[in-house]
C-alpha cells in the first residue's frame, strides 16, 4: 500500500462537500469542510484498518463557467 492517498473533492450540487478517494472505493460527504475531514479520516480508518496511508491529501476541484 502506498503511504500516500488522494482525495478529489468537490462542492456538492445539494451544498456541502464531496470527496472520493483516487485508486479506492471511499467515498464521503459532508456539510462543512472539518466535518468533511473528520469523514475522510474515519473513512479510511475503516477502509483500511491495517496500515493505513500515513499522508491523506486533498485536492479541491471547483467548477467555474465564465461566459464570454
Amino acid at each position: 500500500m502506498s503511504s500516500e492517498l488522494i482525495f478529489i473533492v468537490e462542492e456538492s450540487p445539494e451544498g456541502g462537500f464531496e470527496a472520493r478517494a483516487l485508486g479506492q472505493s471511499i467515498f464521503t460527504q459532508a456539510e462543512n469542510e472539518n466535518e468533511l475531514k473528520e469523514n475522510i479520516r474515519e473513512a479510511v480508518l475503516c477502509h483500511f484498518d491495517k496500515s493505513p496511508p500515513s499522508v491523506i491529501r486533498l485536492h479541491y476541484v471547483k467548477d467555474e463557467m465564465i461566459s464570454l
